[in-house]
């Protein structure tokens, strides 16, 4: 099992929460996804064996975000 923390840009309310703990949640592999707003940081555990980190940022990108 993998940690990862990401630093996203633009997230600034419970639907942006939302938004990125449902993308980043459904996919395979992932097994937690935790946003700080406060922060800009989102937490991901996740199995490497059945997600690379490249789709998780994917996912996040896709929902509107920047990830650095």
């Amino acid at each position: 099992m993998e940690n990862v923390t990401l630093n996203v840009k633009g997230m600034s309310c419970g639907h942006c929460v939302n938004a990125i703990e449902g993308s980043v949640g459904k996919l395979e592999g992932v097994e937690k996804v935790k946003v700080n707003l406060g922060a800009g940081q989102v937490d991901v555990s996740y199995n490497n064996e059945k997600v690379s980190l490249n789709e998780i940022k994917e996912a996040i990108d896709d929902q509107g975000y920047d990830v650095e």
